[in-house]
């Protein structure tokens, strides 16, 4: 006979809850993210994504209208965080949405490495990450920037503190 207990995951309703805080949170309340127009695009837990559409105030070379690499770095900075946060909430599935949010008190970033491999141009831009650990204090991500043309333009990694 099987004894073990099924783990109680939220409710659709408190899912979607959760969902819609997390959209204030990484596309309002982080108001230089509101500036670049981050969207979240994906809550999959495998590849959570961001997307945001190339505009003037986000050019870094006037010469060959290119995305400035701070963008580039924030977005990666961003999909990083967005991906532990959605990994948090996965580990934490009997947990309200009020709960997963009580847990970011202390997140942040400890550790960014960005490679720029392709110049940023593109009237839009998608950003993934893939949490390759999630430890009890520490979460180590895997980032990538494509254009709307599916080009790799970056890759990152990360570190974050989560405790």
């Amino acid at each position: 006979m099987d004894f073990s207990i099924a783990a109680v995951r939220r409710s659709p309703e408190e899912q979607g809850s959760l969902e819609a805080m997390f959209i204030d949170i990484f596309e309002h309340r982080f108001s230089f993210n509101e500036v670049i127009g981050l969207r979240i695009e994906s809550f999959d837990p495998e590849s959570p994504r961001l997307s945001f559409d190339m505009r003037q105030e986000l050019v870094g070379s006037y010469i060959h209208n290119r995305l400035h690499g701070g963008v580039t770095a924030t977005a990666l900075d961003t999909v990083g965080g967005f991906a532990v946060a959605v990994a948090i909430a996965e580990k934490h599935a009997h947990e309200t949405a009020e709960q997963i949010i009580m847990r970011f008190g202390r997140f942040g970033t400890i550790d960014l490495r960005v490679d720029y491999l392709q110049q940023g141009i593109g009237r839009s831009f998608h950003a993934s990450a893939k949490v390759v650990r999630l430890g009890g204090r520490i979460a180590s991500v895997r980032m990538e920037l494509k254009n709307d043309a599916d080009l790799l333009i970056a890759t990152g990694t990360a570190a974050y503190v989560i405790s």
